[in-house]
């Protein structure tokens, strides 16, 4: 019964406007009671609707919709990346970590390039290396370069670096 009275509430109520209407638009009695109509069977169909769900839920997700969704992929950074990182900012900043950390991986790199694209070895044959890297690389390369006196003196500016990225790249 209860249902029936919460059911019956706005239709009663739009009975109610239809009537006032009809009596205050005595001319307009066919749009008025189309309108009604319309209203009447919008009410109907929104309860129809809500029955069927409730006597048929659907199921949270389906396969299907679950493989065409799209998943956020994160961006993770690899660990060599974030070493390589490291290494030439801490270069960048102090003498001693140009010395101690920057200049093994440029050293390794350096050996390998020149060895594989001008079958130069990098402490065998040090002019000809020298003359492949350029004055500004080679200074941080060779193999007797003295470790620096200072250790918190300043490190690889940031042009010198990419001369030495671009000395490499040339090889």
């Amino acid at each position: 019964m209860r249902t029936v009275m919460r059911v019956g509430r706005l239709p009663a109520l739009l009975t109610v406007v239809l009537v006032v209407l009809l009596v205050a638009l005595p001319g307009r009695t066919e749009l008025v009671l189309h309108v009604y109509a319309l209203a009447i069977a919008a009410i109907a169909l929104s309860h129809l609707v809500g029955a069927v769900r409730a006597a048929y839920p659907g199921a949270a997700e389906s396969v299907f919709d679950a493989a065409l969704r799209t998943r956020a992929r994160r961006e993770e950074r690899l660990p060599e990346f974030a070493k390589v990182e490291r290494e030439v900012s801490l270069g960048m900043a102090t003498a001693f970590d140009l010395h101690y950390r920057l200049r093994p991986p440029l050293r390794r790199i350096a050996g390998e390039l020149l060895a594989a694209r001008r079958g130069i070895d990098l402490d065998g044959s040090p002019e000809a290396a020298r003359r492949a890297l350029g004055e500004e690389t080679w200074e941080i390369v060779r193999a007797d370069r003295e470790p620096p006196r200072e250790r918190y003196g300043a490190g690889l500016q940031l042009v010198a670096l990419r001369d030495v990225v671009t000395s490499l790249e040339a090889l």
